[in-house]
């Protein structure tokens, strides 16, 4: 039985400065611990899926947020850091990896032990995505250390509940250099 690690939003637009919704510095800095856990995680056989906001021009979430990440744009691209991962990635428009995407599927036919999510950001996108794996049973790990948001009390809400209401097991793993 083979792992699903969910890799979320690692974008240009959001771990670059520059872009409307740069999640800061301190996001940047799981972007090592990611790296080491999609490394670790892909030579031991775990099946590793970006998903990645993709907007049209004229989506309606941009009456919450800025224009972000549009389809074929620079900013919707992953950061350099992960893209030589990026095998199999599945363009979203909504904050879960689920809403109106193959992600089911294809989670379904790995028929994984268990789901690992990391990315951006904790109380947004990886918190949904976290909901919608737990309400199909899944088991699903959430590294605090490889998930960030731009709002550091939302962050510290979504990982409380992720662990306490949604049943997400919430971990601090170490990744040697």
């Amino acid at each position: 039985m083979t792992d699903v690690v969910i890799v979320v939003d690692m974008l240009r637009g959001f771990l670059e400065e520059g872009y409307p919704l740069y999640c800061g510095d301190q996001a940047r800095k799981i972007i090592p611990n990611v790296l080491a856990l999609v490394a670790r995680e892909s030579s031991a056989g775990s099946r590793i899926i970006f998903i990645c906001d993709n907007h049209e021009p004229n989506d309606l979430e941009f009456e919450m947020f800025p224009p972000h990440c549009i389809k074929g744009t620079e900013e919707a691209e992953i950061i350099p850091e992960l893209a030589s991962f990026a095998k199999e990635v599945i363009p979203k428009q909504r904050y879960s990896g689920f809403f109106n995407t193959g992600l089911e599927q294809r989670i379904k036919d790995a028929s994984p032990g268990k789901i690992i999510v990391c990315g951006v950001c904790t109380d947004i996108c990886v918190m949904h995505t976290v909901a919608d794996a737990r309400n199909r049973d899944y088991y699903v790990e959430v590294p605090t250390n490889c998930v960030a948001s731009f709002n550091p009390e939302a962050h510290g809400f979504a990982l409380e509940h992720m662990a306490d209401i949604l049943g997400a097991k919430v971990i601090t793993p170490s990744f040697s250099s």
